[in-house]
């Protein structure tokens, strides 16, 4: 892990489901981790189970310290918060990579459905208010349920990564092998961002149906 030598990782909305599993992961991985919440103390309590857990090295703030103490942010929010969230945490942001892993969906009587984002997705959201971040989307399709199960050594599935700057990618793609059978793979650019974020749909409509924690794999690469 050259790349992500030395390099702190705040998750931003991880003491939910998908950003705690996220956390957990890099934690075992040897990576330092900040676990960031709407309030300290829960976000500090999160932290303390996740290092009992996996004897890694993982801090817990408020959302605003944890970006502020780390190289790499991932934004993992509902969609309901998250402009919000990124137009008060711009300046903390600035001059950081910036990964965002929201997906805008909705539910309904038939199930889940993606939402239209006025900027095309959330990663081109994150970007338009985050014009001094470089930013990334990733982690859009892992299941939170694999992410966070203690007995689950290695998770099959591929990360898809879109972004312009290939430094940047490579380094998420770093940061997503280094959870035991993921791989990175390059998606696009983020302006392909709405498919990969509606996928997530699809998903979870499947899992429902066949009761599993489906992922995404792309062959031939």
């Amino acid at each position: 892990m050259s790349e992500l030598a030395g390099k702190t990782i705040a998750v931003l909305g991880g003491t939910g489901p998908q950003g705690r599993g996220l956390a957990r992961r890099f934690a075992q991985a040897g990576l330092s981790v900040v676990i960031g919440g709407r309030g300290a103390e829960k976000a500090e309590a999160t932290a303390a189970e996740l290092v009992e857990a996996t004897g890694g090295k993982v801090t817990g703030a408020a959302n605003p310290d944890a970006a502020a103490a780390a190289d790499v942010v991932l934004v993992v929010v509902p969609w309901d918060g998250h402009k919000e969230l990124l137009e008060s945490l711009k300046d903390v942001l600035a001059g950081k990579i910036v990964v965002d892993c929201v997906n805008p969906l909705g539910f309904d009587k038939q199930g889940p459905f993606a939402l239209k984002v006025e900027e095309g997705s959330a990663t081109e959201q994150a970007a338009a208010i985050l014009t001094e971040s470089t930013v990334v989307g990733a982690f859009h399709n892992v299941s939170a349920a694999l992410l966070e199960d203690p007995e689950l050594s290695s998770i099959d599935t591929d990360v898809f990564v879109l972004g312009d700057e290939r430094d940047a990618t490579d380094l998420v793609q770093e940061l997503a092998a280094s959870i035991p059978g993921v791989r990175g793979v390059w998606g696009g650019r983020r302006r392909n961002a709405h498919q990969v974020e509606a996928l997530t749909a699809n998903l979870i409509a499947m899992n429902r149906r066949y009761k599993t924690h489906a992922g995404v794999k792309a062959t031939g690469v």
